[in-house]
């Protein structure tokens, strides 16, 4: 007795998985290109106060290292350490259009205690 077809199941792509990048990039960024905005927000304000850490919209292709050496090179700071994370877009509606905001990436960046960023 033969058994009946088994329909195809779709695979489920997972969104919110991490690209994986293979090797170094191909190009090189400049560091103005790699510090795109700073971000000023409540959060912001209060981390570079009380932990001298400041949050910056980066390139998303820059690594952590490519990050400290652009806000070496852009600002007289000495670097402690790089936080990065990929922040997904938001999806928006607008009438009956579907959207979504594209994915950006964030970097939180510690200064030493001495050094400080004044942005205004």
């Amino acid at each position: 007795m033969q058994s009946r077809p088994r329909t195809k199941r779709l695979s489920r792509t997972n969104r919110k998985a991490k690209r994986v990048r293979v090797g170094a990039p191909s190009y090189q960024l400049e560091p103005h290109q790699i510090i795109v905005r700073p971000i000023v927000t409540e959060k912001g304000t209060h981390q570079s106060t009380h932990h001298n850490a400041y949050c910056f919209e980066v390139h998303p292709m820059a690594t952590k290292t490519q990050i400290r050496a652009a806000i070496e090179t852009l600002f007289p700071v000495r670097v402690v350490g790089v936080r990065t994370q990929i922040r997904m877009g938001k999806s928006r509606r607008y009438r009956n259009l579907l959207g979504k905001q594209p994915d950006w990436k964030k970097a939180v960046v510690e200064l030493n205690e001495e050094d400080r960023i004044e942005f205004f």
